[in-house]
């Protein structure tokens, strides 16, 4: 992590999932890391902003977060959140090289608007990129029946018959949505987790997972980041997906004005869910979230379009305020 660690030192580290809307695509920003032997000889591997609490320097960790991220790309962030902390040892070790050295991870969501300035050293992503399994915009995406499914029920058959045996199948069905279970938008990091025990992304091989050396024919499941920064980014994604049902944290990477048609595909965007437009549309007005400006937007192509804002009362109207949105 860019310094000298005394054997059997715990080192904090904190890593920032940035998130924002290019269009209506969702995006994280990623810096440029070279691969290893590993995952990607030679190529350069996504990776989220971080670096090493220092109790001496840094009086807070989130001040620790918005300076690193500053100093790395040149964004100053606005909102950001805590998001969970990781301690498994184990994981990210061979990426690490350093056995001795234990890290806890702990995440941060913050949420930015794109600008026309590229930040530095760090570049903006597509976050489907990383899973592709959850963008159902256009459907079930064909990865899932096609590769997906068939090699984690082949993996919970290679388990020992029994209860551990049916909990896998369960998770299976309940991650994934086989066997007539409901798709759950929210379950990002259940899905991933699921994957990596498996031994179906790549980060469960670099790792040194058992369950990874049973596949000879691994596909790529997504791309691979660094040390457990993809784990840390499906957690993000989870919370954003959740968030945006209770608050008005969509807004937040919204235009300050725009069509209720935007509003949708971006809440669309983030859910990885299609919706119904009419439903959509009664839900944000008759819950008070927006507000007409009077304006008309042309750029829809079509029948030019009212222009609307977010509705800042609202936050003092109700403590829930979002987007209860159903696919």
């Amino acid at each position: 992590m860019g310094a000298a660690f005394e054997k059997g030192r715990v080192v904090i580290g904190l890593n920032a999932a940035i998130v924002a809307l290019d269009g209506f695509e969702p995006v994280f920003l990623s810096v440029s890391e070279q691969g290893d032997a590993e995952t990607e000889p030679g190529a350069h591997v996504l990776g989220l902003p971080y670096g090493s609490f220092n109790p001496l320097q840094h009086r807070t960790m989130e001040i620790a977060v918005r300076g690193f991220v500053n100093e790395q790309t040149g964004l100053s962030l606005g909102y950001i959140e805590q998001l969970y902390t990781f301690g498994d040892r184990g994981r990210a070790a061979a990426a690490l090289k350093q056995d001795e050295m234990h890290v806890v991870s702990i995440g941060y969501l913050a949420l930015s608007r794109m600008s026309d300035d590229h930040p530095l050293g760090a570049f903006w992503r597509p976050w489907y990129l990383a899973f592709p399994w959850e963008d159902w915009r256009a459907g079930e995406p064909d990865i899932i029946k096609k590769e997906i499914l068939p090699r984690l029920e082949e993996w919970a058959r290679g388990i020992e018959a029994g209860r551990a045996r049916q909990q896998a199948q369960d998770r299976v069905n309940i991650c994934f949505g086989s066997d007539a279970a409901h798709w759950d938008e929210e379950k990002v990091l259940d899905r991933y987790e699921l994957l990596y025990e498996a031994g179906l992304v790549l980060e469960a091989s670099r790792d040194g997972r058992p369950a990874a050396r049973i596949w000879s024919d691994l596909p790529r499941f997504g791309e691979p980041m660094i040390f457990d920064h993809r784990r840390i980014l499906a957690t993000a994604m989870s919370r954003m997906r959740a968030k945006i049902k209770y608050r008005p944290v969509i807004f937040d990477l919204m235009p300050p004005s725009f069509t209720l048609l935007q509003l949708q595909k971006s809440v669309e965007a983030i859910s990885g869910n299609q919706l119904h437009k009419q439903n959509f549309r009664r839900l944000v007005e008759t819950g008070g979230l927006v507000v007409a400006t009077g304006k008309m937007s042309s750029e829809t192509g079509g029948r030019p379009a009212k222009l609307f804002r977010f509705r800042k009362e609202v936050l003092l109207e109700r403590r829930t305020a979002g987007v209860r949105v159903r696919p």
